[in-house]
């Protein structure tokens, strides 16, 4: 083990800098849908969604996703209340999501507690 003590300010943050580049990537992962299934009842459609994230507890951890049209309309949302530390990858439903007719592919996008919304989203055809 090397102990360095006789660095500038600059060196230190230099140094920092670099050890959160060279951290594991699990600390940075975004939720990802693993799964989606959509299903119409009546006028209305629910949302089934398999997410998958390393949370950590309830400092970090998927605290919802989002159902998107190609517009990037937000048209449903389902809040997450708790981690899913053990339970992984997890489903969760969404039931009465208004899908306006003629509307071919919905998409869905996660969010994580500490880094925001995903970058990526997943695209669901619809089957009326």
């Amino acid at each position: 083990m090397v102990i360095l003590t006789d660095m500038t300010g600059v060196t230190k943050q230099l140094i920092f800098g670099i050890c959160l580049l060279l951290a594991p990537p699990a600390l940075c992962e975004s939720p990802v849908i693993e799964d989606v299934t959509v299903e119409k009842v009546g006028m209305v459609w629910n949302v089934h969604v398999t997410m998958r994230h390393p949370d950590t507890g309830w400092d970090h951890f998927a605290d919802g996703w989002e159902v998107l049209d190609s517009a990037g309309n937000r048209l449903g949302f389902r809040k997450l209340m708790h981690p899913h530390v053990e339970e992984q990858p997890f489903t969760r439903s969404l039931s009465g999501v208004v899908i306006p007719d003629g509307t071919r592919e919905i998409f869905l996008r996660g969010r994580c507690s500490e880094e925001g919304w995903a970058g990526q989203k997943t695209a669901v055809a619809l089957r009326p």
